[in-house]
C-alpha cells in the first residue's frame, strides 16, 4: 500500500505541474475562450467539429485537470486510510482535494460568466496552494520510512514566523504576476529593472498598465532581497541541518533564476517557453516555502508539547 501511495503521489505532484503549466498556456495563447462558454463540454459537444489552436489548448488542459482531479482524490482517501495517524496528513488531504475542486470551480466560472481581471488573476494563486499541498502529501508519504526524516529539526519561534510571513508575501507577489497577465501589461515596459532605464522615474501616470508591471517588479525584487537575507539567517543558524541548508540554497536559487526569467520576458519579447518558465520556477519556489512551513509548524508542535 504505502509504495501504492508513493506512486500516486510522485505522479499528482508531477501532474499538478502540468496543470499549472497548462493554466499559464491558456493564458499566455489567449486561449481562455478556446471552448466558448460552455463547460465542461467545449463550444456544446463532446468532440467539437471545428478544431482551432486555442479550442485544442483549452481541451487538453480541461482534460489534464480533470484527469488530475480524479488522481488526487485517490490519493487523498488512500492517504488518509493509509498514514493519517501522521499529524498533517489529513489536513494536507483535505486541501488537496479542496483546491482543486475550488480551483476548478473558479476556471468554470471564468468560462461561463464574465470576469474582471482581478477575479482571474486569483486563479493561479489557488492552484499554487493546490499544488503545494499535494506536494507536501507527497514528502509526508516519503517520510513515513523516514527516507526525508525531519521531525527532529528545531526552528526558532523568530525564524518561523519570517517563514509565515515570507510566504503571505510570496502569494501576494504572484498575484501581482497573474495580474501583469490578465491585464495584457506584460510588454508596456520596454526596459527592465525600469520602465525606462534612461529615465527611471517616467512612466505614464494615468496608465494603469504600467502600474501594474512596475509594482509587480517592485514586490518582486522586494521578495527575492526578503528570500536572500532570510537565506543569510538560515544558514548562519541552522547549517547543521541538511534539510534546511541545502532546502535555503535551492529555495534562493528559485527566486534568482525567477528574477532573470521575468528579465528574459522582456527582453524576449514574451518568448512563449520563457514565459511558462517562469511560472514554472515561481512554483517550485513557492512548494519549497510550503516545506519550510510544515516543518515550522511541526517545530511549533513539538516545542509546545515540550512546554
Amino acid at each position: 500500500m504505502l509504495k501504492t501511495l508513493k506512486v500516486l503521489s510522485v505522479l499528482s505532484s508531477l501532474g499538478m505541474v502540468f496543470v499549472l503549466i497548462g493554466g499559464a498556456l491558456v493564458t499566455k495563447t489567449g486561449s481562455q475562450d478556446g471552448c466558448g462558454d460552455s463547460w465542461p463540454l467545449c463550444e456544446g459537444q463532446l468532440l467539437p467539429s471545428n478544431i482551432t489552436f486555442e479550442l485544442v489548448v483549452e481541451l487538453s488542459h480541461r482534460l489534464v485537470s480533470g484527469s488530475m482531479g480524479i488522481l488526487v482524490l485517490v490519493l487523498a482517501i488512500l492517504a488518509w486510510k493509509r498514514i493519517g495517524h501522521v499529524r498533517e496528513a489529513k489536513f494536507l488531504a483535505f486541501l488537496s482535494v479542496f483546491f482543486l475542486v475550488l480551483q476548478a470551480l473558479i476556471g468554470a466560472a471564468a468560462v461561463m460568466w464574465e470576469q474582471t481581471d482581478f477575479m482571474l488573476a486569483a486563479h493561479f494563486g489557488i492552484s499554487l496552494i493546490s499544488f503545494a499541498s499535494i506536494f507536501l502529501l507527497t514528502v509526508l508519504i516519503f517520510e513515513v520510512d523516514k527516507k526525508f526524516d525531519a521531525a527532529s529539526l528545531m526552528i526558532e519561534k523568530k525564524h518561523r514566523v519570517e517563514i509565515y510571513l515570507l510566504s503571505i508575501y510570496a502569494i501576494m507577489v504572484v498575484y501581482t504576476g497573474a495580474l501583469v497577465r490578465h491585464t495584457e501589461s506584460n510588454l508596456v515596459c520596454g526596459d527592465w529593472p525600469f520602465c525606462t532605464n534612461s529615465s527611471p522615474l517616467a512612466f505614464s501616470t494615468y496608465s494603469l498598465e504600467q502600474w501594474i508591471q512596475m509594482g509587480h517588479r517592485l514586490a518582486a525584487g522586494i521578495l527575492f532581497i526578503w528570500t536572500v537575507v532570510l537565506f543569510i539567517k538560515i544558514i548562519k543558524n541552522y547549517a547543521h541541518s541538511r534539510v534546511m541548508y541545502w532546502g535555503w540554497i535551492i529555495t534562493v536559487s528559485l527566486i534568482t533564476l525567477q528574477v532573470l526569467s521575468g528579465a528574459l520576458i522582456i527582453f524576449t519579447m514574451l518568448n512563449l517557453g520563457i514565459a511558462l518558465m517562469h511560472a514554472l520556477i515561481i512554483s517550485c519556489y513557492f512548494a519549497m516555502l510550503s516545506y519550510f512551513i510544515l516543518l515550522s509548524t511541526r517545530s511549533a508542535y513539538y516545542e509546545k508539547k515540550g512546554n
